[in-house]
């Protein structure tokens, strides 16, 4: 659940589609949350990280689930070598080290973290922690930073606007084709031509949605499918189970999306 980047690691990889980079150090500056808004696999998460390693600050990445509780996030109590101990939770760590707290996906989490998160996010910067009676204050080093994504919300998956609201927030997309296709040569060696290729086909697949598909193909897809053929795997077969299997369970749309590539690739 709780993934740690060492303070003072070098940046990961990230290439801004726009001015995100200033937006989150001043917000950073400014001890201000973070909301970041996007599909899946747009670069979100590598964009956290990349940030707090830019930064110097180290990094608590939670992936939130259904079953992600309050408890998960602050900390509880454990028997430890026969003694009943409190250990923190991944939030609690980074208010008492200054660090960066990035909530991956938050929609997914249980109703009451947004409880939790309410006084972290307005002026008082404060975490209480009924169990044992602390309230710590966050230090100007603490960082809130939240992701979803906005295509899958529902009724039941969705922020209230007096959670949302205590957020600064940073819309992303997928990249523009010469961006992606820097991102898509780097990250996975493949030459230009077949890596322009497989953007031309994430391009028209990104089109369907809404009508075949119910999401995007990503450009961490896009990079796996372009990985696979520099390492040796045919173009046909990568784009089918990076590009389309990941996409649909339906035969009769997978055959459908097999054509488009087909006719797209010639």
């Amino acid at each position: 659940m709780d993934g740690t980047l060492i303070e003072g690691g070098a940046a990961p990889f990230y290439l801004p589609q726009g001015d995100e980079c200033d937006v989150f150090a001043a917000a950073h500056r400014a001890c201000l949350p973070l909301l970041l808004k996007g599909p899946t696999g747009c670069g979100k998460t590598r964009f956290v990280a990349h940030m707090a390693a830019r930064l110097g600050r180290a990094l608590h990445t939670v992936s939130c689930h259904d079953d992600l509780s309050a408890a998960d996030l602050i900390g509880r109590y454990l028997l430890k070598g026969g003694e009943t101990v409190w250990v923190d939770g991944p939030l609690t760590r980074a208010v008492r080290e200054g660090a960066i707290c990035y909530l991956d996906e938050v929609v997914e989490a249980r109703k009451d973290v947004a409880v939790v998160l309410h006084p972290l996010t307005d002026d008082r910067r404060i975490l209480p922690i009924d169990r044992t009676g602390e309230e710590l204050h966050a230090g100007p080093g603490f960082m809130l930073v939240a992701s979803y994504n906005p295509g899958y919300q529902n009724i039941l998956k969705t922020l209230k606007p007096s959670t949302r609201q205590r957020f600064v927030a940073l819309e992303f997309g997928f990249p523009s084709p010469m961006l992606e296709l820097s991102v898509v040569c780097r990250e996975s060696g493949l030459d230009e031509d077949r890596a322009r290729l497989l953007i031309r086909i994430a391009g028209k697949l990104r089109g369907l949605k809404g009508q075949d598909l119910d999401e995007g193909v990503s450009t961490r897809l896009v990079v796996y499918a372009a990985t696979l053929i520099a390492r040796g795997m045919g173009f046909d077969r990568a784009v089918e189970v990076a590009m389309i299997e990941p996409l649909t369970d339906e035969a009769d749309v997978k055959r459908g999306l097999a054509d488009l590539v087909a006719a797209l690739a010639g």
